[in-house]
């Protein structure tokens, strides 16, 4: 194992493809920090993983709250029988509701 003079012992090795821009955030971390780019980039990922612990993960309402107990719901015909008999969607029109009703 490679020794590390801040973490100890190096777990793993990563490369990264860096734009121009983030090149540059890098190299002026660098110069201003007096640090390696390795340790920036290790403060970075710390950083991100706490902000991530922060923020609530999105909950779609509904969504794998409901188990009707059929395994075949979406493919098999018979579970489709009156679906869509709305007076509705067969094209009536809505009742008009006046003013007095």
């Amino acid at each position: 194992m490679e020794s590390c003079s801040t973490i100890g012992f190096v777990k793993a090795t990563i490369q990264a493809r860096l734009d121009e821009e983030t090149q540059a955030a890098l190299d002026r971390l660098v110069r201003r920090h007096g640090l390696k780019p390795s340790e920036v980039v290790r403060q970075g990922i710390r950083l991100v993983a706490k902000q991530a612990e922060e923020i609530e993960p999105i909950e779609i309402i509904g969504l794998g709250k409901y188990d009707s107990g059929l395994t075949d719901l979406s493919t098999n015909k018979k579970h489709m029988k009156g679906f869509g008999s709305h007076p509705r969607i067969k094209g009536k029109p809505p009742r008009k509701k006046g003013i007095g009703r």
